[in-house]
């Protein structure tokens, strides 16, 4: 073994030691909107994707994607500066950019390579990054690349960022960055509050709505739209297209000249491949679902709603959330892991989060709810919990 691989092989069983490592499930089928699933010849209910609202194997969508390979293949071959930005792909950032009322977006391939552009474009040596203590690790990651200087405040604590706000002083170029829904916790950042501690001392803001945009606001547009945030107050908005939309992608939107210089100098957008025109052909159609059919976000934040109802029935406290998003904390690391097997073992797949994904001590089990799940579903889900609490596999006093 070499000493590279020595050392790896160190590290991995120091991490297994503390209970940290990590295993893939293969999905064998999936059917029902992606929420039943046959995992290891198990069929189960999926209760762990970020698909809010069904979208991902929707026969319009689906229809959209196979006409547009047929059209255009199923590669781009090339990064859009060079040949491959097709009409699908100019279309789609038009109609991105009207649906969360922004002037211009740009697409991207992943959210985590639109944080990382806009960060090193907007900021770097000699400037200022703050950052929510809970955000992704791609805003984290974005903020401490880009080579700013690097601070985080408080989780939702806007007082404890206008402090950090007012020692920067104006006269330095400050950037904050903020999920608009948090992806392990599942609450909703103070972002009234937030943008306007950004107006008065000032700074730009970016918030990453990964997981609003499309079930949260008016018409979907997300934790901006709901909270009546435009452009003066959230001058960069980015929302990925994996999550409620169903398909795949990320989109950064914001001014003509954000958009300009984010085409012109982010080396995540320039070299890179663009994404396969049918998957942005699939995303159009997505959007159009999404319009024409509302009641998805409804009926997904009912499921949200009812479980919550159905945790303090048994006596069980999740995390504040009324997203699709509903953690149930445990705690030790080792007592999540029984947790979410247990719950595999009754058909449920649910994941354990652990450290580093989350402080250490806040393990959890992570739910998450699709407009395709049905209310018959989401009470076998209570049931199977009411039981893992009857067997002591969950504490209530742990959760609450």
């Amino acid at each position: 073994m070499s000493r590279a691989d020595q050392t790896l092989a160190e590290e991995l069983a120091a991490q297994a030691a503390a209970g940290r490592s990590r295993r893939r499930r293969t999905v064998e089928a999936r059917a029902a909107g992606g929420v039943r699933v046959t995992v290891a010849g198990r069929e189960c209910l999926a209760f762990c994707s970020n698909d809010y609202l069904g979208l991902a194997d929707h026969p319009r969508v689906v229809a959209a994607f196979c006409e547009a390979a047929r059209r255009w293949g199923v590669g781009s071959g090339a990064s859009h500066l060079v040949s491959g930005h097709d009409a699908e792909h100019h279309a789609l950032e038009e109609e991105l950019a009207r649906f969360v009322a922004r002037p211009r977006a740009l697409l991207f391939s992943t959210g985590y390579m639109a944080n990382l552009a806009v960060a090193s474009v907007l900021a770097g040596r000699g400037d200022h990054v703050l950052e929510d203590r809970l955000n992704h690790a791609s805003l984290l990651d974005a903020g401490l690349a880009c080579g700013a200087r690097f601070s985080r405040y408080a989780h939702g604590d806007v007082a404890a960022l206008r402090s950090k706000l007012a020692a920067i002083g104006a006269a330095a170029r400050t950037l904050v960055l903020t999920d608009g829904v948090f992806s392990m916790d599942g609450d909703i950042a103070p972002l009234q509050e937030i943008a306007a501690a950004c107006r008065e001392l000032p700074a730009t803001l970016l918030v990453d709505d990964a997981h609003g945009f499309g079930v949260l606001g008016a018409t979907g547009a997300g934790a901006v739209e709901e909270a009546g945030l435009g452009l003066d107050a959230v001058p960069v908005l980015m929302c990925t297209l994996g999550k409620a939309v169903g398909t795949f992608g990320a989109f950064v939107a914001g001014s003509p000249m954000l958009i300009e210089s984010l085409l012109q100098r982010a080396r995540t957008y320039i070299y890179t491949t663009a994404l396969p025109p049918a998957v942005a052909a699939a995303t159009r159609e997505s959007l159009r679902v999404m319009r024409d059919e509302p009641w998805r976000r409804g009926r997904v934040l009912e499921h949200a709603a009812r479980f919550r109802a159905g945790l303090a029935e048994l006596g069980l406290r999740p995390l504040p959330s009324r997203t699709p998003i509903q953690p149930l904390l445990i705690g030790a690391e080792a007592a999540a892991v029984v947790a979410s097997h247990a719950l595999f073992e009754q058909g449920f797949w649910v994941p354990a989060i652990r450290p580093p994904t989350v402080p250490v001590g806040t393990s959890r089990l992570r739910f998450t709810f699709s407009a395709s799940h049905t209310e018959a579903e989401v009470e076998q889900l209570l049931a199977a919990l009411r039981t893992l609490r009857d067997s002591g596999v969950i504490q209530p006093t742990a959760a609450a």
